[in-house]
Formats: structure tokens, sequence, C-alpha cells
């Protein structure tokens, strides 16, 4: 394929080379894989400017070079093209080089802060439940049709070159549909540019990352760029595609996202809620148990909809109802629906229960952000007896929006009898002063170190001391890692799994393979 071919699929190029070699290799931002005939995307990132990799890119073989710099500015012995953005080119570029693989699919998209696997996982299984040929895209892994693949040992949507090889494998399996996890970096990063979605999605917008995007406005915006995509690619006409319209799945009870979703245009727009007096897609009758949740769903037109699922908690009534819209949205059947939704009985690294037969309950979950820790601390309490206790153990991720620091320790302080402050992904920040943070908020909160909170800085320990604290009746909740495989201290990412370290500390042995804050320094 021709230069010329790629770049005419590109928005906003500025300027470019009169030379057109040919393109026999596979686009990237990471010089270190680019290969003999590929292209080189410079990008500007976080912490680094691409445009310094440009002589190692051509040194590695690579044809032709992407930027945002003037060209007077590049010293290049390929082709430069400079264009306005170049996170925005290298997704449209890995699209045309698979010839646009989001154009033979239906692309569901699920945005938010929290439930967004967890939604994933809940739709991707109503459509395999109705027997269509779905792939799924989230942040654990990528379903690809009988083939599946890791995406990362960290939470983040895929970069663009990745979901659109995902994508073209899945139009290669002969698949029809994608429910494709899309995180606010992934949006706003336009790592999923180019793949025309035709449903939308979204759990909540909360407290979260606004260290990246220095404001919850900025952070709402970069959410709903996944709705606004829905009316700006041109309509589908092969397959599965053809005559699909638009949809968008809205959650009333977001209150400060939902009428602003609402604003965004979309051929049909369908809300949820757990409350009966609104929305297109209503639970009723809830039932809360320990080990699972009963409810009612109201649809459009229909008989209610029994539910009796494993999830337990609101927040996953709540996911629930987001999924089960989407999936009535595309036309599934009630009985269908309710079939997927009852086939999921857990979800990776979300309320997954860790029995070495002890008699309390432990659980592993990935709730990291504020509003996540205070929807399982409520959910934790309904799922003991009245006198049991409610032990948590969790961290604040170091380079992040540092405010969480204060908002976790609070609800804790709140919602918690007993709380282990210790590490989560600390990175180059020293990990006492994280903590420090998190103690004085729960202290201002009547939380008194030593009785009702620790700090232990060994996440092994702290799990371990959880498990000692418990009583019968208890449980213990390990929050902020999930399904993640490493644990980030100084720049090195560290091999980490809190369900291993939960089993070990079972077993009365905690688990030690992170450095000390010292080692990692």
């Amino acid at each position: 394929m021709k230069l010329s071919e790629l770049l005419v699929h590109v928005p906003e190029v500025i300027s470019a080379s009169d030379l057109d070699p040919d393109i026999t290799a596979y686009i990237t931002e990471d010089s270190r894989t680019v290969e003999p005939g590929g292209i080189f995307v410079a990008r500007m990132g976080g912490s680094a400017d691409g445009h310094r990799f440009i002589p190692a890119a051509t040194e590695r073989g690579a044809a032709a070079i992407i930027g945002e710099h003037d060209p007077d500015e590049i010293e290049a012995s390929v082709p430069y093209v400079q264009v306005e953005d170049s996170a925005l080119a290298l997704a449209y570029l890995a699209a045309a080089w698979h010839d646009f693989p989001a154009r033979k699919l239906v692309m569901i998209g699920v945005t938010g802060t929290d439930g967004k696997t967890t939604t994933t996982n809940l739709i991707y299984s109503i459509l395999r439940a109705a027997k269509i040929n779905a792939g799924m895209i989230s942040t654990i892994k990528a379903v690809l049709g009988k083939a599946e693949a890791d995406t990362g040992l960290h939470v983040t949507t895929p970069t663009a070159p990745e979901v659109q090889t995902y994508l073209a494998q899945m139009v290669e399996a002969g698949l029809t549909h994608c429910v494709l996890e899309a995180t606010s970096h992934g949006l706003a990063q336009h790592r999923v540019a180019a793949c025309d979605f035709d449903v939308a999605v979204v759990t909540n917008i909360q407290h979260e990352h606004l260290d990246f995007h220095g404001s919850w406005e900025n952070y709402r915006d970069a959410k709903a760029l996944l709705f606004r995509d829905l009316m700006s690619h041109p309509p589908k006409e092969i397959g599965a595609t053809a005559g699909i319209e638009s949809l968008a799945v809205i959650n009333l009870d977001d209150t400060g996202s939902a009428n602003y979703l609402l604003n965004i245009p979309a051929e049909h727009q369908l809300t949820y809620s757990v409350r009966e007096d609104r929305g297109d897609v209503v639970a009723s009758n809830i039932e809360y148990g320990p080990s699972a949740t009963r409810f009612e769903i109201l649809l459009p037109d229909e008989e209610a909809l029994r539910i009796n699922t494993s999830l337990v908690g609101e927040f996953n009534v709540s996911n629930i109802l987001a999924a089960v819209t989407a999936g009535f949205g595309l036309g599934v059947s009630e009985t269908v629906i309710k079939r997927g939704i009852e086939n999921v009985r857990e979800v990776s690294g979300r309320m997954e229960r860790i029995d070495e037969g002890q008699n309390f309950l432990a659980v592993v979950d990935f709730a990291h952000t504020p509003n996540a820790l205070k929807r399982i601390l409520e959910t934790a309490r309904l799922m003991i007896p009245a006198k049991g206790r409610v032990i948590v153990t969790f961290g604040c991720a170091g380079l992040r929006d540092p405010d969480k620091r204060v908002l976790m320790g609070q609800w804790a302080a709140r919602l918690a009898d007993l709380t282990i402050i210790t590490a989560e992904d600390p990175r180059t920040e020293p990990l006492d002063e994280i903590m420090a943070v998190t103690a004085i908020a729960m202290e201002a909160e009547g939380g008194v170190e030593g009785k009702t909170f620790w700090r232990v800085a060994d996440r092994g320990e702290a799990i371990y001391r959880a498990i000692q604290l418990a009583r019968a009746g208890d449980i213990v909740l390990a929050c902020g890692k999930g399904h993640e495989q490493s644990m980030a201290f100084g720049t090195v990412e560290y091999p980490w799994d809190d369900r291993a370290a939960m089993r070990a500390a079972l077993r009365r042995s905690p688990l030690r393979t992170l450095p000390t804050a010292e080692e990692a320094n």
C-alpha cells in the first residue's frame, strides 16, 4: 500500500512529502517496534516527546514518519508528514491499514468511571446468549472469536494499532459484533478513534483521573466523546451492520452526567434507573443478599423480567440495567437477555471471592475510586450478619489525582469498621506521604490510628493483617488492584496479584514479592 493511499483517510494533514513510498509493515508509535517498511508516528506523550525518537525509528527501517512538528524542525532521511494531531492520525492510519474493520462490525462502546468491565462482560454474555458472533475488548482481555489476548498489566484501553488489529481479527474470524470498553484516557488520546460506534453505554461519571483531565468537566467531556461518535461517521452497509441505527444508553441515576449526555444527538436514546419512577428501563422489588441479588426489570411495553444473579450490591444492579438496556435496544428478546445476565457468575477481580475454608468472607475488588470504594463498602455491609464487621485494605496510586486520597479515607472512616492503608502503585511518589494524607482524612472523620485504622506499607503484609483481624461473620476486602498483575514502585512494574496475596494470607503466610519503599526509591 502506498503512503498516499493511507494518508487520504487521515484528518488534518498539514503538509506531506512529495515522495510516496510503499508501506509494507504496520504502523506504530513505539520506535522500538518499528519494522522495515512501516510507519512511525511521533506523538507528544505525557512524559516524552515522540519526535525525539525519529532517528531511532529511521534506523530500524521506517519508510515514513508522521508527526506534529514543523518539517523544518525534523531531520529525517525518509518522507515526513506533518499532521495536526498525531494520536488521531495513528488511529486512522491503523484503521485504514486494516480496511476499517469497525465498519464491518456492530460496535458497542461502554464507558464510565466504575462498572465498565462488568457491564462490558454482561453485554457480551447477552450477545453470546443470543447466538450472535460477538467479540469483546475489555481492560482484562480481548476475545477475538476462538482466540483471546491479554490486554495489559494495568487498566487502560489498548493502543489504537492494537485496537484496530483486534477488530481486524474479529472480522477475519467471522464475528459481527464487538463490545469495547472505552476508558477516558482511551477516548481522549484517540485510541478508539475510527471505531465508528453504533451503541454508546455509560455507567456513571464520578471523581477520577483529574490529574490527567484537569477538571471534572474535562473528564466528563472525554467520556462524552463516545456519544459524539455515534453521529459522526457514515452509515454502515455491510452484513449485520446494514441499517443499524445509533443508540445511546444513559444512566438517569448519575445526575452529573445524564442531562449532558441526553443533549448529545443520537437516533435513539434509552435511559435506565434503579428507581421505578424514572427511566425507560428500571429495577423493581430489589432483594439484596450475601451471595445473590434478585429483582425485576421493567422494560418498555414488555412483561417484567425477573433476574436472579450472583452479582451483589446496588452498583451491580445498575451495571445489569445498563447491559439489559443495550441488549433490549439491539433487539434481543427478554428471555435471552435474562439468560445472558444470569450466565455471568463472576467477573475477574470484581467482587471476586477467595475461599480457603475460612468462616468469614474474603473478597478482592478493583474499587480504586472514591465512588467505587463507597459502593463496595455499602454492599459489603449487606453481605454479612448484623454483628459482622467490614474490614478493608486499600491504597491510593502515586502520580494520580491526589484528591482521591482524602475522599477514599473519608469513605473508609465512615463505612468500614477497620481499615488498613497500604500501597497501590506509589510509582515515584513517597509511599509514606501518600498514606499520611489518607490517614489524616480518616482521623478527621473520627478514625483512631492503632484502633480503627493502621498504616502497613507492604501490601502483602497489609492483606495478611486484615485477615488476622477477621472473625466469624466478618468480611475482608482488598480493594484497588482487582485483576491487575503488577504494581509500580519507582519506575518498575513488579509482579503482583491481590488474589494470590489473599489466598496466601488465608493460609497464614503473607505474600512478599514487592520491594520496600526504600528499596524502590
